[in-house]
């Protein structure tokens, strides 16, 4: 966890929670799902990079690499750091259909990490407050504690913030 007012990056099936004053950066987004969780209150996000939607098994290494570890991991840790569960708010953007011709749904990871996340936020009772997902393109996002302020670039050179 960060605990000043920096910059951390994450990369791929990885996660981080930064208190007061920060930013929280992943690149790379293209099916991956990039989810932020942060109490509306007090000064705590996170963020995980999501890759797919479903663990293998149930304690896999890389909690944060599932949709169905990494948003309990994500949500735990933003508890024992002062959130609380109805201050708790999603942001999330990506979910992308990087291959415009694959119809098999099996390949269709974006759609399903995106799917997977949205159930498991509604079953936690969090609401997507927010949300850039699908298309054909890759995005790298920032969140900005303490504005809470999620920033989308696309690859196309696009910026917006939700």
């Amino acid at each position: 966890m960060a605990d000043s007012s920096q910059q951390v990056r994450i990369g791929i099936a990885e996660g981080a929670v930064i208190r007061r004053a920060g930013q929280i950066v992943t690149a790379g987004l293209g099916s991956c799902v990039g989810l932020v969780l942060y109490d509306d209150v007090v000064d705590v996000a996170g963020m995980v990079h999501i890759m797919l939607p479903n663990a293998p098994k149930p304690d896999p290494i890389h909690p944060q690499k599932y949709a169905d570890t990494a948003i309990a991991w994500l949500y735990e840790a933003l508890l024992r750091e002062g959130a609380r569960p109805l201050h708790v708010k999603a942001k999330m953007a990506g979910g992308a259909q990087m291959f415009r011709n694959l119809t098999t749904e099996a390949l269709r990871i974006g759609d399903r990490n995106v799917q997977m996340t949205t159930e498991l936020l509604h079953g936690l009772q969090i609401p997507v407050v927010a949300e850039d997902v699908g298309g054909h393109y890759g995005r790298t996002v920032r969140f900005d504690l303490p504005t809470r302020v999620f920033s989308i670039r696309t690859a196309r050179g696009e910026e917006r913030q939700i």
